[in-house]
C-alpha cells in the first residue's frame, strides 16, 4: 500500500518529504511525479512505508498539517483507475456502403 500526498509546494524534493515521513517510520519509496512537457513536479507524491502501521501514523499526522507553507493533504492510495485504451475510430471521408 502506498500513500498518496497531494497539496505539496513544487519546490519540495523526494529527500525532504523523506525526511519528514521517516518521523513516523520507515520510508522504502518516494515517488515524485513530474509533468512529461515541462518536467516540473505536479504537486503530489507517493510515500511507501515499511508497514501499514507506520503509514496510518503518518496519515494521521500529517493530512491538514502545514509544510512549506501549504496544507498537506495525506491519504492512503487509491489503485490507478484504467483510463481506457486507445482511439475512438469511425468517421473518415470514406466509409459510406
Amino acid at each position: 500500500m502506498s500513500i498518496y500526498v497531494g497539496n505539496l509546494a513544487f519546490s519540495a524534493t523526494q529527500d525532504q518529504i523523506t525526511e519528514v515521513f521517516a518521523e513516523y517510520g520507515s520510508v522504502s519509496r518516494v515517488s515524485l511525479p513530474t509533468d512529461r512537457e515541462t518536467g516540473r513536479p505536479r504537486g503530489f507524491a507517493f510515500v511507501e512505508m515499511e508497514n501499514e502501521a507506520e503509514e496510518d501514523a503518518a496519515i494521521e499526522a500529517l493530512d491538514g498539517a502545514e509544510w512549506m507553507g501549504r496544507d498537506l493533504k495525506v491519504n492512503k492510495a487509491r489503485p490507478r483507475e484504467s483510463r481506457g485504451g486507445g482511439g475512438g475510430g469511425g468517421g473518415g471521408w470514406n466509409n459510406r456502403r
